[in-house]
C-alpha cells in the first residue's frame, strides 16, 4: 500500500544552540519538542505518538515520555540507524499515522557532544573474549579503525576509481559556507574557498580538517500529523510523498565496495512511491559529516552517474541560486550545525524551511515545491543506516 500523502510535517524547529554547558540533554529535548510543537500550533497533551533514537537518554523514549509530560502516547518507536534515525522516523510516523496508530507524531534529537555527552558507547572485547556488545567490535576495533579514517578510506576509494580530486570535494564545503554565512546561529559563517579546504591541515588522507563536520551541542524536533489534523491547523502543509530505508554493512569484508551507501537502494524506494525522479527535485538536504559522504550520496540518490560527482559539485552547482542543486542552504553539518554527531533533523528541518518559503532570503530556492531529505547514520566505510524522505509543498 503506498503511504505517499498520507501524512503531513506540520511542525519544524531547530534549537539555535551549539554550546550548551548549562543545559542537560533531556532539556534540550523538551526545548526543541516546545518549539517545533508551538511551530505547528498544536501541544504537548495533542501528542499521541513519540519518535527518539540512541541519543535520548535515560531508557530513551520511555524515560523521555515521562520527562516532557507526554500523557496521551499511544504508539513508541525508538528504531536506531545513528544520524538516519530521524528521517527514517518520518517514514516511520507516516507509517503508524496510515495504521491509525497516531495521529500527531513528535520526533526529537539532541545531545551535547562539546561536553563530552550524548553518545553512547559501543560494545568491545578482547581477542579470544567473549561480548555481548557489538558482535563485529571484537574483529574490528582492534584494528584502531575510527570515524574519520574509515571515511577517508571511502574518499581515498573513490580517487582511485573513478579520479574524483581534493579540490572537487572542496567545492562541497566551499557551498555549504556560501549558504552558512546568512544564518545567524551557524557554527562556522566564514565563507571559504577551494585553497582554504585542501590547504586546511590533513585529517585522515585524503580529507582535511575542512573537509569534515563541525561538532555542536543542541537539538531539533518534527512534527508529522494525520491529514485531518493537518487540515484544522492554519499553517503551511508539506506533504510526506514518499521514503525508503537501508542498512549496509561490510559483510565480514565480502564484496566490500566502498563507492556506494545505502542510499542506492533506499533513494529509489523514496523515488518509486513519490512518483517522481532526481531530475524533478528543486531542493536536496544530503548528510554531510564529511564532503565525501555529499558526493557519494549525489551519486547514489541518482542526481548524477556513479563516478561523475566530482565533477557534479564542482564549480558552484550545490550553492543556491547559482548551481543545478540547491543543498544543505543552512550552512548543514559542514558549517551549521551537527548536534549530537546525528544530523539527520536537521536536514528535514531545513527541507521544510525551503519548501515554506521561510529559509533565509539570500539562499531561499525560487518556486521550491518539492525537496528531498536524506541521511547516513553510522559509519560510511563500515556499517551504517541510510534513510530518503521526499516532501511537497501542497
Amino acid at each position: 500500500m503506498s503511504l505517499k500523502g498520507k501524512a503531513y510535517i506540520m511542525g519544524a524547529w531547530e534549537h539555535p544552540t551549539r554550546d550548551a554547558p548549562d543545559k542537560t540533554t533531556a532539556q534540550l529535548h523538551f526545548e526543541s519538542a516546545r518549539g517545533a510543537l508551538a511551530d505547528a500550533g498544536l501541544a504537548f497533551d495533542d501528542v499521541d505518538g513519540y519518535f527518539c533514537a540512541g541519543d535520548a537518554p535515560g531508557f530513551g523514549g520511555m524515560s523521555m515520555v515521562d520527562y516532557m509530560g507526554l500523557r496521551n502516547v499511544r504508539h513508541l518507536d525508538s528504531t536506531e540507524t545513528g544520524g538516519s534515525s530521524y528521517i527514517l522516523h518520518v517514514g516511520h510516523a507516516v507509517q503508524a499515522i496510515a495504521a491509525g496508530k497516531c495521529q500527531v507524531a513528535l520526533i526529537t534529537l539532541a545531545g551535547r557532544p562539546r561536553q563530552g555527552q550524548g553518545g553512547r558507547p559501543g560494545g568491545g572485547a578482547r581477542p579470544g573474549q567473549l561480548s555481548d556488545g557489538a558482535p563485529e567490535a571484537g574483529f574490528e576495533n582492534i584494528y584502531g579503525g575510527s570515524t574519520h579514517n574509515t571515511y577517508g578510506m571511502c574518499a581515498m576509494r573513490h580517487m582511485h576509481d573513478y579520479g574524483t580530486t581534493s579540490e572537487q570535494l572542496a567545492w562541497i564545503k566551499v557551498a555549504a559556507s556560501h549558504h552558512a554565512q546568512w544564518n545567524e546561529h551557524a557554527f562556522l559563517k566564514d565563507v571559504v574557498t577551494v585553497e582554504d579546504v585542501v590547504n586546511s591541515r590533513m585529517i585522515s588522507d585524503p580529507l582535511h580538517l575542512l573537509d569534515c563536520c563541525v561538532v555542536t551541542d543542541g537539538g531539533g524536533a518534527l512534527i508529522v500529523t494525520s491529514t485531518e489534523v493537518a487540515r484544522s491547523l492554519n499553517r503551511p502543509k508539506v506533504k510526506v510523498i514518499g521514503s525508503g530505508e537501508a542498512p549496509k554493512g561490510p559483510s565480514g569484508g565480502q564484496g566490500l565496495d566502498l563507492t556506494y551507501s545505502g542510499a542506492v537502494w533506499s533513494g529509489p524506494r523514496a523515488f518509486e512511491e513519490a512518483g517522481v525522479t532526481p531530475a524533478d527535485i528543486k531542493y536536496a538536504s544530503i548528510y554531510d559529516s564529511f564532503t565525501i559522504t555529499v558526493l557519494m550520496q549525489i551519486e547514489d540518490l541518482g542526481f548524477c552517474a556513479k563516478g561523475q560527482g566530482g565533477r557534479f559539485v564542482a564549480d558552484g552547482n550545490l550553492i543556491s541560486g547559482v548551481g543545478k542543486l540547491p543543498f544543505n542552504t543552512d550552512g548543514g553539518g559542514l558549517c551549521n550545525n551537527h548536534p549530537t554527531n546525528r544530523g539527520g533533523i536537521t536536514k528535514v528541518v531545513e527541507a521544510v524551511r525551503q519548501l515554506r518559503g521561510e529559509a533565509h532570503p539570500k539562499v531561499q530556492v525560487a518556486n521550491c515545491d518539492l525537496a528531498l531529505a536524506h541521511g547516513t547514520g553510522g559509519s560510511l566505510g563500515t556499517r551504517h543506516g541510510a534513510a530518503t524522505v521526499i516532501l511537497e509543498r501542497e
